[in-house]
């Protein structure tokens, strides 16, 4: 049953997750209360609800209550909620009427010490699950035909060996490489570290093999131009000079490495002949040149900075220990020197190699970030190196005949302009960033689209193979199907409400939104990818986002708070906080401060919704005049927003937001954006820490203020 009242037949399924759950909140509590919820007809308590069992039990309930909505309270729904939504499809409704909270990382695991407040809470977590659920409808996930070919960009060692790979498996393969020759950076390589390997020679099986599959077409000296469809069906034009060819794929592998940074403005790099790159030492190794008696390579050069790029690329020192070995075996006597601030050797291999350096006389010399070695010239046009030895408190002034900057890698402007075409976001450093470290670290949000190699970050090569076999693998899943169910969250619109102002698809950062003959925008519900962006720009409410709609999402607020914030009496004056927090960075960093057991106060409440760019000023004032006393709209970090730019569309947003609650007189000061990424759990609960803190010094809002008093307030649509 549907309608304006929502259905009145809801299960709920209390899971105690052994003692994870069930050691901080009152399970047979927490059950009472939820059969005191309007429209829940049945509750059942397990012990573990994920387990065969319990499946079960949910299947069973279904059929014999003909439950027509189900809530499960448990862990996070970023684990289990497909499992639960298959098993509510098999006992024959849709699986998009179960609504999953979380009352395990987001409840027990970070508010075991406050277990009266734990306990209140959870009863309020399972109010806004059933209350969104009542209004759930039925989506359907559409069937999409997957081509069977693959686009691979990018024909460096991680690129080549996802191709082959697909190639193997029979699937078509087209190959781009921007350069006139394959094997990316390891083609400009003497030897490989580790072990010394001589570059070329590892790399000519591997090139010979892409030329001599049947399956594979390589377009050298070629980029894409253009990306239009989604998995299973997209439209690529790739361009070889003034040529260009279209080709139906059905999966995109994103393999286009990086770049070696051009260290100009460092330690003379570029005006003196003796200080050269990594990549240039490479090169005269290979052709055997002349190197002098004196080598000093200086680490972190243009990395680990405090502004800038911050990161550590990670393959540098091993190249570094590589080449200083390989110096020290052609030469014994000569001296060697690497100058670094944190030496990264971590596996067997590498430490090997450090030992090996060690024992064949490379010097090693620790500076700081505040005493950085300094490269001068001599009157004789020698090069003079003063440098800090921190570990040995000494200062040491050498006379090396080459210095080698050891330079982090870097994202150059193809992958840029290639992420922009395929509209996936970067890394605040620039990288691609996939869809979760953990659970998805090969895939971007987007389904179909997959990455590898230092595309993704730096990595060396034994990684980048690794990675690229991995990215192939998940590529040959929808491949081999042949057919894919898309996903059902997509964008809906209300032609009677729309006025065809066309706010929905200039908003829209995959142009999913298309006009018809008629002036009325279409959704496209194959290049959708469901972020809600186009909701919160439409002006009168007519575009919604499936499972995200406005009248799912308020009742969920609603119950969050009503018709009390709290509902003992122990602490009526304590605020509480709603965070809006999208599904990818900040739920996740949520999730992962309940692993972590970091604590933050109890009266944070937390509504997923899918982006932070969803969250619109209806849903901030609802939270305000349903009893919050500050509102967190939490989204991912700047640059990585897995909808390419809906958290700063959200950040704009939020500064007129503040702007209207100080007009109304609640105060802009009481709403928050937080950026955060999924690996930023102690942030995240650092935050909810300092932000309850604030709204506790500012006292519980007014409820007799005008904003929520006047008629206009409360006549006023939900919009």
């Amino acid at each position: 049953m549907s309608g304006d009242a929502g259905s009145s037949r809801v299960g709920v399924f209390l899971c105690s997750c052994g003692t994870n759950i069930g050691g901080v909140i009152d399970i047979p509590r927490l059950a009472e209360s939820a059969r005191k919820i309007p429209g829940v007809i049945y509750v059942e308590a397990n012990l573990h609800t994920c387990s065969s069992e319990g499946i079960a039990h949910i299947k069973e309930a279904i059929r014999a209550h003909g439950l027509e909505r189900v809530v499960v309270a448990a862990c996070t729904p970023r684990t289990h909620e497909p499992l639960f939504m298959a098993a509510v499809e098999e006992a024959g409704l849709n699986r998009y009427l179960f609504q999953m909270v979380n009352i395990r990382e987001h409840d027990s695991w970070v508010h075991g010490r406050e277990r009266e407040s734990a306990n209140e809470k959870a009863e309020y977590l399972v109010r806004m699950a059933v209350a969104k659920a009542r209004f759930l409808e039925p989506e359907e996930e559409r069937e999409v035909e997957v081509a069977g070919s693959a686009l691979v960009v990018g024909a460096g060692v991680a690129g080549m060996t996802a191709a082959l790979n697909l190639a193997g498996k029979g699937f078509q393969v087209y190959l781009i490489e921007k350069e006139a020759q394959t094997g990316g950076l390891v083609g400009k390589l003497h030897t490989l570290f580790p072990g010394g390997r001589d570059a070329r020679e590892f790399l000519e099986p591997l090139v010979e093999a892409v030329k001599g599959s049947d399956m594979i077409q390589l377009h050298l000296g070629s980029k894409v131009a253009k990306v239009e469809g989604s998995i299973g069906s997209f439209a690529v034009t790739i361009q070889s000079g003034s040529n260009t060819l279209t080709a139906e794929v059905g999966a995109i592998i994103v393999a286009t490495g990086a770049e070696a940074l051009t260290p100009e403005g460092y330690y003379m790099y570029g005006s003196h002949g003796g200080v050269v790159t990594q990549l240039e030492l490479e090169e005269r190794l290979r052709l055997g040149s002349p190197i002098p008696p004196t080598v000093a390579f200086i680490q972190c050069v243009g990395s680990m900075e405090s502004r800038g790029r911050t990161y550590c690329s990670r393959v540098c020192c091993g190249v570094s220990l590589k080449n200083a070995v390989h110096l020290k075996r052609l030469d014994a006597s000569r001296e060697v020197y690497i100058l670094y601030r944190d030496l990264q050797a971590s596996g067997v291999e590498l430490e090997a190699l450090y030992r090996e350096a060690l024992e064949a006389g490379v010097k090693f010399v620790n500076y700081v970030p505040e005493e950085q070695p300094k490269v001068a010239v001599g009157a004789d046009n020698s090069l003079h190196l003063a440098v800090h030895d921190t570990l040995q408190g000494a200062s040491l002034d050498l006379q090396p005949g080459l210095v080698v900057l050891a330079t982090p890698l870097v994202q150059h402007d193809g992958g840029r302009e290639l992420a922009g075409a395929l509209r996936v976001p970067l890394t605040q450093d620039g990288f691609f960033l996939e869809a979760h470290p953990k659970m998805r670290p090969v895939d971007f949000a987007s389904d179909g689209i997959y990455l590898c190699g230092s595309a993704h970050s730096p990595k060396g090569v034994a990684e980048s193979i690794t990675q690229g076999l991995a990215a192939a693998s998940r590529a040959s899943i929808p491949l081999t199907r042949g057919v894919v169910k898309a996903e059902a969250v997509t964008a809906v619109l209300d032609p009677d409400k729309c006025v065809g102002c066309g706010a929905c698809a200039s908003g829209c950062a995959f142009d999913a939104i298309e006009w018809t003959p008629v002036g009325m925008p279409r959704v496209n519900e194959t290049s959708c990818k469901g972020c809600g962006v186009c909701a919160v720009e439409c002006p009168v409410g007519a575009m919604q986002l499936r499972y995200f709609k406005d009248t799912q999402l308020l009742p969920a607020v609603r119950a969050a708070l009503e018709p009390a914030p709290w509902a003992c009496e122990t602490h009526p004056e304590r605020p509480v906080v709603l965070v809006y927090a999208c599904r990818w960075c900040s739920y996740a960093a949520a999730d992962f401060a309940g692993v972590m057991r970091l604590e933050y106060p109890a009266n944070v409440r937390i509504v997923l919704v899918p982006c932070s760019g969803r969250v619109d000023f209806s849903h901030i004032y609802q939270g305000f005049s349903s009893g919050a006393d500050g509102v967190v709209v939490a989204g991912c970090l700047k640059g990585q927003c897995h909808y390419v730019d809906g958290n700063v569309l959200a950040e704009r947003r939020i500064e007129a937001a503040r702007k209207a609650l100080e007009v109304l007189g609640i105060g802009g000061e009481r709403l928050d954006m937080f950026f955060c990424s999924a690996g930023m759990p102690r942030d995240f609960a650092q935050h909810m820490r300092d932000f309850t803190g604030r709204v506790q010094g500012l006292g519980r809002v007014d409820r007799a203020a005008p904003a929520f008093t006047s008629p206009e307030s409360q006549d006023a649509e939900v919009r």
